[in-house]
Formats: structure tokens, C-alpha cells, sequence
């Protein structure tokens, strides 16, 4: 079985497989850019998405024969220790002007696009946080986030930024990392990013039921994902 996955889900889709009972082929990348490849001819038996939008586009061409939800994610700052003030919330760090902000790609990937509906229930702050926000990683043209490493990490210890927005199932294994801290964002303001599976071929719909499953719910959760 092939399957076309957002990048966000490569940290628990082994976990996942190897409770599944065929073999699977998988390739990650940002699911924006996965939905392209689809609907210019790659083929593929399920597509994982990180935005209920692109399968449901897929659907609507009549290129996928159903899609299934199956976990939800939220955003969170990580920012680097030393910037820090006494006070700091996520709202004060994304407006300070002395804060370089990084985000993924909005249009390629859905972390970005999540991002700016973040920026958008700021209110007048976000236009501000939306103009300095650079988009590093996500796009058809980013430099490759190297094996091993969480996007958050990458940039900020490579000092292209000081805080990053993404994925908050990322939030553990950052927490864990020196020189990070992660900062949640309230629920009025923080956007719910809901994952759904286009089942493409009929071979994809045992795959797309196991996601469903209690038990990939159960692993899904452990790893950070909301129902």
C-alpha cells in the first residue's frame, strides 16, 4: 500500500504501522504539496492530511472515494530560552518587534495556513505579527529540515529565528530539549487543525478504518493528537 502523508504525522506513523498488518509505503511532505501531486496524476492508495480541505477537495473532483477524519491538532510558540522577560505570555512575545517569528509555509503546508487564521483572531496586533513572520520551512523551495531534528529546533538553534509557531503534538519532545520552552496558546485564539484521510483506492480503506480504530486512537493521543 502507498500513502501520501503530512509531515506532522512522521513522528508516530511508524508507531502506527507497526500495529497495522500490511506492509505500507509512505512518503511525508507538507500536505498542501501532497494534494498537488495527487491531482496532477501521482498515484496513491490514501492520503493523510493535516487539513480536512485538501481530501475533501479531492473528493469533491471525484478523484477520492470517501474521507474519514481522524485526529485533531492545535499550535504552539516554542521560543528560545534566553529572550525571555519576566511576564512573557505567547500574545507579548509575538508582538515584541525585537522577536523574529518563524512559521511554516501557508499554501503548501497547514501548519502555515493555521497560522495565519491565528493572526487573524488577533485582531489589529496580528497584522503587525503577520508582516515580520517569516515562513521557513513548508514550501516547495525550504531548505529540508535535517533527519533527526524537530523544525522548531532547527531554527531557532540555528538562530534563523527566535520563535517558531507549529504543531503543538510536537510540544513534548520539545520540552525535553535544552535552551526551548514552549508556550500553549488559548483555545479563543488557537485554531483547530483537524486531520482527515482521502482513501483514494479501495486498498486504502482498511488503512483508513485502522485510523479510526481505538487503538490508533490510543497511540495517536500518546503522541500528542486531540480527538
Amino acid at each position: 500500500m502507498h500513502v501520501l502523508a503530512a509531515g506532522s504525522l512522521r513522528v508516530v506513523w511508524q508507531n502506527l504501522m507497526a500495529h497495522f498488518p500490511e506492509p505500507v509505503e509512505t512518503q511525508f511532505g507538507p500536505a498542501g504539496l501532497l494534494r498537488k501531486r495527487i491531482e496532477t496524476g501521482e498515484p496513491c492508495d490514501l492520503f493523510a492530511s493535516a487539513n480536512l480541505a485538501h481530501p475533501q477537495a479531492l473528493f469533491a473532483a471525484g478523484q477520492a472515494l470517501s474521507v474519514v477524519p481522524f485526529a485533531s491538532n492545535q499550535l504552539c510558540l516554542t521560543v528560545r530560552n534566553d529572550v525571555l522577560r519576566a511576564g512573557d505570555d505567547w500574545f507579548s512575545l509575538l508582538t515584541r518587534d525585537d522577536v523574529r517569528i518563524a512559521t511554516s509555509t501557508p499554501g503548501a503546508d497547514p501548519s502555515g495556513d493555521y497560522t495565519q487564521a491565528l493572526f487573524t483572531r488577533m485582531g489589529e496586533a496580528g497584522k503587525g505579527v503577520r508582516a515580520r513572520a517569516k515562513a521557513l520551512v513548508g514550501g516547495r523551495h525550504s531548505a529540508p529540515i535535517p533527519a533527526g531534528k524537530l523544525a522548531a529546533e532547527w531554527i531557532i538553534h540555528g538562530g534563523q529565528a527566535e520563535v517558531f509557531i507549529g504543531y503543538a503534538s510536537y510540544a513534548a519532545k520539545l520540552r525535553e530539549i535544552s535552551g526551548l520552552t514552549v508556550i500553549d496558546i488559548p483555545a479563543p485564539f488557537n485554531p483547530r487543525a483537524e486531520y482527515a484521510c482521502a482513501v483514494m483506492t479501495p486498498k486504502g480503506r482498511a488503512l483508513a478504518d485502522y485510523l479510526v480504530s481505538a487503538e490508533a486512537k490510543m497511540i495517536l493521543q500518546q503522541a500528542g493528537f486531540g480527538m
